[in-house]
């Protein structure tokens, strides 16, 4: 039998209006059949599935494909593909793409591959054709030296298929790393992304979440309040506010779909197609030379004063735009892609808004893990720094902030791409060296005048080094002030660092931008060899 015999979708193949030969050609057929099939495939199994998506204010797969797309133009691959599984009534339900659509297109003109899972067929559940076809587009990917996207939205391994759903997603998780740091991978949760199928997403460059219908976790409400007693929501235990400001776990929130994959789209006009190219460059209608007067009024001199950091990325950047990373996780350091003349850079800065700008065990980690991505795909990086030093507290200490500041150390000591730092005001203790000091590798370090360069601040310095002295006067506090005053003229002054060739110049901060782009000119070829070895070992 035909399979386009009783097929309801057979008009839209042969019109009413044009006659059908009782015995067309056999190629004639055949199109004919290849026609029903992929319309009958586009449609997806039911109209009531897709109304069940729509009901939950989720885009179909195909949907979501057409916005991340130029166009929506997309190359599908594999879309005959069903499962050979039998048992549990699978037998009788072999759904063509077996729930996952894979291919490629065009996003502002260049290759991306992805994959979407389609919840209308098993619920997005993962068995052995699913993940091959997975497998197949990120092996594709990485041999076409391409971005990957994953449309996440599905119910986890399908239970039917037993421990072949589980390989499956064995063999997701290897390629994850094996392209790691060779061509960008993006995760958008879209809806449920539950147990095994969520360390792939945290394998990845970058977690993109839509709120009130994404979540993601590895044991759900349910077994957490058998397990524990413990009861919470699917959104409070996974949703997207829970990850992208509490667990760290997703990089951007947004409050639909659409907007969501534009940002995604945006993200990858950030970033190179592979490790083996430079990030996109464009044209900038903002001056090079621009001087940025503002930011004599945005910073205050007093290093006591906060303001927020936001404004002077602003100020400097092209046109005032960048892209946040980890807006709501980690506050005190600030994440950011943005352009200089064109030219994208990734940007490194305290916050002294939040927490005065210290590092802690999060904006550590942060700032580590935002280090590594920058180097891995050659983006030079900008180090603003205003920082009083590492968070004291025994929570921090027993939490690990040794091994935690270790790794923004290592990440810094371990780039090969341009590095330069700017320091604002204070710049003290150990936390001035691991923010991309002189010492660690910066290939260009610029202060403006009201930096303060220091191993702690002159008060607290003045009480060990002259603690005796303070202790021994008549008036103590008339002591110590002036001590203070000593300390801060003989070894904090504007100059002290750059006398000692710490730091290569102090500038006009209204001259910020045009030197910034004026060093990242000249760096633009820098060419480092790391020793050879098979991997670091970097700190935990």
């Amino acid at each position: 039998m035909s399979i386009i015999e009783d097929s309801p979708l057979t008009a839209a193949v042969w019109p009413q209006d044009e006659e059908v030969p009782d015995a067309p050609p056999q190629m004639m057929r055949r199109l004919g059949e290849l026609k029903v099939l992929r319309a009958r495939i586009h449609a997806g199994p039911s109209p009531k599935a897709t109304e069940a998506q729509h009901a939950k204010g989720k885009l179909t797969a195909r949907e979501r494909l057409e916005h991340l797309f130029d166009g929506g133009e997309f190359t599908e691959v594999e879309p005959f593909r069903r499962h050979r599984a039998t048992g549990f009534g699978l037998e009788d339900k072999r759904h063509y793409t077996d729930g996952v659509i894979v291919g490629w297109g065009p996003v502002h003109g260049r290759t991306v591959f992805a994959y979407a899972h389609d919840f209308r067929v098993f619920g997005g559940a993962l068995g052995e054709a699913h993940a091959q076809k997975i497998h197949k587009i990120m092996d594709l990917a990485a041999s076409a030296g391409a971005p990957i996207v994953g449309l996440c939205d599905g119910a986890g391994a399908r239970i039917q298929e037993g421990v072949t759903a589980l390989a499956g997603y064995g063999g997701i998780f290897q390629r994850n790393v094996r392209n790691s740091g060779v061509i960008p991978q993006i995760s958008v949760i879209m809806g449920p992304c539950a147990g095994g199928a969520a360390y792939s997403p945290a394998l990845t460059d970058f977690v993109f979440m839509v709120r009130g219908t994404s979540q993601m976790f590895i044991t759900g409400p349910d077994v957490i309040q058998a397990v524990t007693g413990e009861a919470i929501s699917q959104d409070a235990l996974g949703g997207a506010d829970a990850h992208a400001a509490t667990s760290g776990v997703a990089h951007f929130a947004y409050d639909d779909e659409e907007t969501c994959l534009e940002e995604v789209r945006f993200l990858l006009s950030l970033l190179p197609s592979n490790n083996r190219e430079l990030p996109p460059a464009t044209g900038s209608s903002d001056p090079a030379g621009r001087r940025t007067d503002a930011l004599l009024d945005i910073v205050p001199v007093d290093a006591n004063q906060a303001y927020d950091m936001r404004a002077v990325i602003e100020e400097i950047v092209d046109d005032g735009e960048s892209f946040e990373v980890h807006q709501e996780w980690a506050p005190s350091v600030i994440c950011a892609l943005a352009r200089l003349d064109g030219q994208v850079v990734g940007i490194v800065a305290n916050q002294p808004a939040a927490l005065a700008g210290v590092l802690d065990i999060k904006s550590s980690e942060k700032a580590a893990r935002f280090v590594q991505l920058c180097d891995a795909f050659n983006i030079p990086l900008v180090t603003l720094v205003d920082v009083p030093g590492f968070l004291p507290g025994v929570d921090q200490e027993h939490g690990g902030i040794i091994r935690h500041g270790a790794k923004l150390l290592y990440a810094y000591c371990n780039a090969t791409v341009p590095r330069i730092q700017v320091i604002l005001r204070k710049a003290y203790g150990g936390a001035y060296i691991v923010m991309d000091s002189r010492s660690i590798g910066a290939d260009i370090s610029l202060a403006w005048p009201t930096n303060e360069i220091a191993v702690m601040g002159a008060e607290a310095a003045a009480n060990v080094v002259f603690r005796r002295q303070i202790a021994q006067a008549e008036d103590p506090a008339v002591t110590r002030q002036q001590l203070v005053k000593e300390y801060k003229a003989e070894l904090m002054h504007p100059y002290y660092a750059a006398e000692r060739g710490l730091v290569d110049d102090v500038i006009d901060p209204g001259e910020t931008r045009s030197r910034l782009i004026d060093a990242l000119a000249v760096l633009r070829r820098k060419d480092t060899q790391l020793p050879r070895r098979k991997h670091g070992n970097q700190p935990q």
